[in-house]
């Protein structure tokens, strides 16, 4: 469906940008020795840059930090983008990447060496977010991903003789059991609209699309709205808590055996473990619930692209850069040991740091969990071109639900409609 939908999001922005490559369809490399930026907010990718300099006498890559992408690196880049002083290349998340696309920020890379034949070395679904479908396109280079999976705490499953959950309807069914002994089977994150987008995203459900003139929009299709009632029973009965995400007492929460599992992406085994200490051996992963009885679909929370920002003077080089970054082993073995990244590219996931047993998790070699799941991602899930202000409505609708006020049904109604007004607002087309 992207492919045919998503191929034309040039079409549906403020300005009126190209889809050619680089330099009116060439992109060559440049004589002589070159200076790149880059920007990201991953910590240590400072001592992956100083990796490809020591490698890279004549192409140099100066290193730029700031605050995650929503938090002001993108404002910065659009605002550097219009000013015609932007990094070279910088850190998009996937969900911004469309903002981007619509707003001409971003220079198509594939007539740079390589790189559209370097598709085939990133794990399908992640190198359909980047091209949007589009033939002889590429507006960024896969870096991380989020596969998600079930964390669950496999001696409390035992102890009670509760069967791991391998269906939602199972799912449910524990929950109530999990209940009577007076803890939860998980915590309801009211603020992580990206997390419930996930789980859209794995029951086949889609927000967004663009038929190429118009963008459309309904956060209410029968699959996003099976997850909201699905969610909303869980919250109804009291069977899930609502606590603050990754706040000191949704830790203490895991760390006392208050929650049985999560369902998270793959950079949540760190999490676990720096939060929980005290259950270190107890917890193991499963793949996430299914619809079906027999399914194998994974949802994604997560993950980023490195993009070569619109007005890059060494477009060649700074692709190059973006190749390397994240497909080299020693770069992706130092982005994950400092930074935690998940790599997207299919070799990644077969460093030897993927391959070895896990302590805290009873032993178990989770990353085969987590590989599988990157496999079983549904491809070309749309995202929208003002995430940022969806997942803010959206959000402020989950919190009222939480205090007593609406379903999340009444939620996404409420987010489809604001999002709709957004997208008006900055004269995007819209399809009514």
């Amino acid at each position: 469906m992207a492919a045919a939908v998503v191929s034309a999001l040039a079409l549906a922005g403020c300005s009126a940008p190209s889809s050619e490559p680089a330099a009116g369809g060439a992109c060559e490399p440049t004589d002589g020795p070159v200076n790149l930026t880059f920007a990201s907010w991953v910590p240590g990718m400072d001592k992956v840059v100083d990796l490809w300099n020591e490698k890279n006498p004549d192409i140099q890559v100066e290193f730029q930090t700031g605050p995650n992408g929503n938090s002001g690196t993108y404002q910065n880049f659009f605002n550097q983008i219009k000013a015609g002083n932007a990094p070279d290349i910088g850190q998009v998340e996937y969900d911004a990447l469309p903002n981007f696309r619509v707003q001409d920020g971003l220079e198509n890379i594939a007539a740079c060496g390589d790189i559209l034949a370097a598709g085939a070395d990133f794990v399908d679904w992640t190198w359909s977010q980047v091209t949007f479908g589009e033939d002889n396109a590429v507006y960024a280079i896969p870096q991380d991903s989020g596969p998600t999976a079930m964390y669950y705490r496999a001696d409390l499953f035992e102890a009670a003789g509760i069967p791991v959950p391998t269906t939602w309807e199972e799912y449910a069914a524990a929950a109530a059991l999990i209940k009577a002994q007076g803890s939860f089977i998980t915590n309801f994150p009211k603020t992580d609209v990206n997390w419930f987008a996930g789980m859209v995203w794995q029951n086949g459900g889609q927000w967004f699309e663009n038929n190429g003139e118009k963008w459309t929009v309904d956060l209410t299709s029968p699959e996003s709205l099976e997850v909201a009632d699905y969610w909303q029973g869980l919250l109804d009965r009291g069977e899930v808590s609502t606590l603050a995400s990754f706040s000191d007492e949704w830790n203490a929460s895991f760390n006392t055996g208050q929650q049985w599992t999560w369902i998270s992406a793959v950079w949540g085994a760190s999490t676990i473990r720096t939060g929980a200490p005290d259950t270190s051996g107890k917890w193991a992963v499963a793949p996430m619930p299914q619809w079906k009885d027999g399914g194998t679909d994974a949802g994604n929370w997560g993950g980023s692209s490195t993009a070569v920002l619109k007005g890059s003077k060494h477009t060649y080089e700074a692709a190059q850069f973006a190749l390397w970054l994240n497909t080299d082993p020693e770069a992706l073995a130092l982005a994950n040991e400092l930074g935690g990244l998940y790599p997207a590219s299919k070799d990644g996931a077969k460093l030897p740091v993927f391959q070895a047993e896990q302590e805290f998790y009873g032993g178990q070699k989770i990353y085969d969990v987590f590989a599988e799941a990157s496999a079983q991602v549904i491809p070309n899930f749309v995202w929208g071109p003002t995430m940022t202000q969806t997942y803010t409505d959206v959000s402020d609708g989950f919190g009222a639900v939480i205090g007593g006020s609406g379903t999340l049904a009444d939620a996404l109604a409420a987010g489809t409609k604001k999002t709709i007004a957004a997208l008006k607002a900055q004269s995007i087309p819209v399809a009514e």
